[in-house]
């Protein structure tokens, strides 16, 4: 595999946060690899998450989340977990084309796609190099049904483009919100757009009839377990009408970039953090197992859940994966040739 490197494109979301502890910073300047890939198409197995296919046109995320579990995944590449993960970003330039090359297959059959389930599929090089855009350019043409979810405002961009899908096919998206303090979302992830613009995100999405929810994801115990209510309340004042949840994951690489930034941000609250993962995963930072690594244990996980669950209640959120997301329609269908003649496998 080969990368072309290219420079960066202006761009106004840059940030200028770094974090370091005993000596000065390394250089952290943002490098763009331009990929084209083979497949873009990804099959899960996880019986973890809900969703069979999805597409990521980036690896690598500008967001910079602290707690993202998704860092691992830049060492397959001979990338780091930390500052590279955040400035190292990959770029599947023909990411549509290749979205085509599935559809026009005789073995794809008109199933869901998610964007993304691992990096950001409308981080901040998603306004120049439109990537997602164009994959769903190609979902609307083929009628397939999409699922999204982002923590960027910048999907209000393509509001219109998934209304479409939605109509025709189905299609819809959830915001990641775990903060609904500002302060504590800018230090823990630092690029990503304000919690006010991703509930301004949520209302522009539901005025353009998308069906739209909240993942309050990850609960941080001892940081956000406390804006939980206030989150989904303000979701639901934005148009949600759905919501999930999920607790914050550590493997390895994660839990030392994790740790550092708490510690450098929030050093008064840091061991209370720890005691309480400590305390829902049975004494270890992390538990790997299927059906474990998304969620905790005990009195206070208990707590959480409750706390989750009857304020979703109350305000009438739909939390029932099987109601909220059904098993889309049979709406796919190859675009037909000039002369009326369906495309020949």
């Amino acid at each position: 595999m080969s990368f072309k490197r290219i420079q960066n494109p202006p761009n106004p979301w840059r940030s200028t946060f770094v974090e370091w502890i005993d000596t000065p910073p390394p250089p952290a300047d943002l490098e763009i690899y331009e990929e084209a890939v083979k497949t873009i198409v990804s099959e899960n197995d996880s019986p973890d998450l809900g969703f069979r296919f999805s597409v990521n046109p980036y690896r690598g995320c500008f967001h910079a989340c602290a707690y993202c579990y998704a860092r691992p995944t830049h060492q397959y590449w001979d990338f780091g977990a930390g500052t590279d993960f955040e400035r190292k970003i990959v770029v599947k330039v023909n990411a549509a084309e290749k979205l085509r090359e599935t559809f026009l297959k005789k073995s794809w059959a008109g199933e869901r796609i998610i964007f993304s389930g691992n990096t950001d599929c409308y981080q901040p090089l998603e306004v120049s190099y439109e990537l997602t855009r164009g994959c769903l350019e190609v979902c609307k043409e083929f009628r397939n049904p999409v699922g999204l979810i982002t923590k960027s405002a910048l999907i209000r961009r393509d509001a219109h483009l998934i209304g479409e899908i939605a109509r025709t096919a189905q299609a819809f998206v959830h915001l990641s919100i775990p903060f609904s303090d500002a302060v504590m979302a800018r230090k823990i992830e630092p690029n990503a757009p304000s919690p006010a613009a991703r509930f301004a995100a949520i209302r522009e999405l539901a005025d353009a009839g998308i069906p739209v929810g909240v993942a309050v994801a990850p609960i941080i115990p001892g940081l956000n377990d406390s804006q939980i209510a206030e989150v989904l309340e303000r979701a639901k004042e934005a148009g949600a009408t759905f919501a999930f949840r999920v607790m914050l994951r550590l493997p390895t690489e994660v839990k030392d970039v994790f740790l550092e930034r708490l510690k450098v941000e929030y050093p008064d609250r840091y061991q209370k953090v720890v005691n309480a993962v400590l305390e829902m995963r049975g004494g270890k930072m992390y538990d790997s197992r299927f059906g474990e690594r998304g969620k905790g244990s005990g009195e206070r996980w208990e707590a959480i859940q409750w706390l989750f669950d009857v304020t979703c209640k109350k305000l009438g959120l739909n939390v029932r994966q099987e109601m909220t997301h059904p098993e889309p329609p049979k709406t796919f269908e190859r675009p037909v040739q000039k002369g009326g003649q369906m495309e020949m496998f």
